[in-house]
């Protein structure tokens, strides 16, 4: 059996890989020209960060705490906190829906 320790880590790492693939998913489907025009940085540059954080946790073993899950899982937060809801706001008043 595993020690609770283990299993703690197992289950934060399994909910930073959701969460950053969730973060990818989102930023996939918001129209490109939502990000500039909320101020943000392009869709580009966050499909691109948010697919090597995604990637990197992935190729880690969907380990929690490698510095590079850790700063993946760090922008996951950011875009989910900060940039989804800016662009979703423009998205729901329809000028980019």
């Amino acid at each position: 059996m595993t020690d609770p320790g283990s299993l703690l880590l197992l289950v934060l790492g399994l909910g930073a890989l959701v969460l950053k693939l969730w973060a990818l998913a989102d930023s996939v489907t918001r129209p490109a020209a939502a990000f500039p025009a909320a101020g943000k940085l392009t869709k580009p540059a966050w499909v691109a960060i948010l697919a090597v954080a995604l990637l990197l946790t992935l190729l880690s073993g969907a380990s929690f705490m490698g510095l590079l899950s850790i700063v993946g899982t760090i922008a996951a937060i950011v875009y989910l906190v900060d940039v989804r809801p800016a662009v979703r706001e423009l998205n729901q008043g329809g000028r980019w829906g």
